[in-house]
């Protein structure tokens, strides 16, 4: 007699072994779809700035999954808050009210500039609700003829055809041609480009506070302040994608707060559920009350869960300060980056803040010092060839400052 389904699922992984590294590629090569190019490891446990492969080798990470679980990898309170609410209620339909989503929703509006917030499940979801709320917002006080959405050259906005439309990058978006109208890509900090680009059918800017993915390009230190102003002068939003600068990264909880100005709406999502799927759409004004009953939804966004987690990660940030040891802790690798300058050839500089670094370099070397990194234990990202990203978890400590920059060290000798 045939065995169940559930038979043979029993049957298939009762004892199966634990998979190495090289196994688990292949199985990935095998029934995943090729969109990503992935480096030879596969990591099966992580604890605060640490990593362990499948074949049991240590890494100090320095990525973050790239800026995701900003309180470190598994923290105890995030943890302990998924399995609470696991073991409670997972998810039911936004048709009804859902408690840990008002609470990380009025925690997060109390400490930022927000008074709403729409929850859905990642930083694409955030940023395309943004572009909708602009929409809508725009018809109710602007016309049908305010539409245009402007944003910056090497930005980065997410994989949808609208985010990735939003994206002032070709690379990502060309492929997916003919893509959505009504956006219009300037050169980041150019506040005259920016001003020549805002006519009658525009009604917002969505901008990053420092571009993360496009090269950790900070803007010049009026030019936020000048973008605020002329969003008023012209009565459009000014969005800002928070998704990697949100909630710590950059040394201040927000972005945003380096430049003394309130966006209308912001976005957030990766650090947002500290390694949990979430991401959050926050306004404030009348943008805040612009989408009503039926215009915009996610069956997943802000379940149970999701928030829970949400609140636990939101709640360690703001009581452990996090962005407070972001900042210091990102002096402090910028500190020994420029100091191993004047014996390090290929170190160019150093960009970005707090704990969202570029390292610049002088030679097109970011692919091999990338490898050589990862082969002495570190993990770092290359955004270019000749640009390195750090963002590690904001709970890093001094002794893992300086671990991570004398392997680096080593690593841009080596090559």
């Amino acid at each position: 007699m045939r065995c169940s389904a559930k038979q043979q699922l029993q049957t298939e992984t009762k004892g199966r072994p634990a998979l190495n590294n090289a196994e688990i590629a292949a199985l990935t090569g095998k029934y995943v779809m090729p969109t990503y190019g992935r480096l030879p490891l596969a990591f099966v446990r992580g604890e605060g700035c640490r990593l362990w492969d499948a074949d049991g080798k240590m890494y100090l990470d320095f990525l973050a999954g790239i800026s995701v679980v900003g309180t470190g990898h598994c923290h105890p309170r995030v943890v302990e808050a998924i399995c609470r609410q696991a073991a409670t209620l997972m998810h039911t339909s936004n048709l009804f009210h859902i408690e840990p989503q008002a609470r990380l929703a009025e925690l997060l509006c109390t400490h930022s500039c927000a008074e709403k917030v729409f929850f859905c499940n990642s930083g694409a979801e955030a940023n395309e609700a943004a572009i909708k709320l602009a929409r809508k917002w725009a018809g109710l006080h602007k016309g049908p003829q305010a539409r245009g959405i402007v944003t910056a050259l090497n930005s980065f906005h997410g994989r949808t055809l609208a985010t990735v439309t939003a994206t002032g990058q070709e690379k990502y978006n060309k492929p997916f041609a003919p893509l959505p109208p009504g956006f219009t890509h300037v050169p980041y900090d150019d506040i005259d480009a920016l001003a020549a680009a805002m006519d009658e059918t525009v009604c917002a800017v969505m901008l990053e506070p420092i571009i993360a993915e496009g090269g950790v390009i900070v803007p010049d230190e009026g030019y936020m302040g000048k973008v605020r102003e002329l969003c008023d002068e012209r009565h459009v939003l000014l969005i800002l994608d928070e998704v990697q600068t949100g909630l710590g990264r950059t040394g201040k909880l927000f972005g945003y707060q380096h430049w003394g100005i309130e966006p209308d709406v912001f976005t957030l999502a990766k650090a947002l559920g500290g390694g949990f799927p979430i991401g959050a759409c926050l306004a404030r004004g009348d943008a805040a009350t612009a989408l009503e009953p039926g215009n915009h939804a996610s069956t997943f966004g802000g379940n149970h869960l999701a928030c829970a987690a949400g609140e636990a990660a939101v709640r360690v940030i703001l009581e452990d300060d996090l962005a407070h040891n972001a900042a210091v802790m990102g002096q402090r690798l910028r500190d020994g980056l420029l100091t191993m300058r004047k014996s390090v050839p290929l170190v160019a500089g150093v960009r970005g803040r707090g704990l969202l670094l570029g390292l610049e370099l002088s030679a097109p070397k970011g692919t091999e010092v990338e490898a050589v990194c990862r082969e002495r234990g570190l993990i770092v990202n290359k955004l270019g060839d000749d640009l390195l990203r750090l963002a590690p978890p904001l709970v890093m400590t001094a002794a893992e400052a300086d671990e991570g920059l004398e392997i680096l060290r080593e690593a841009l000798l080596a090559v």
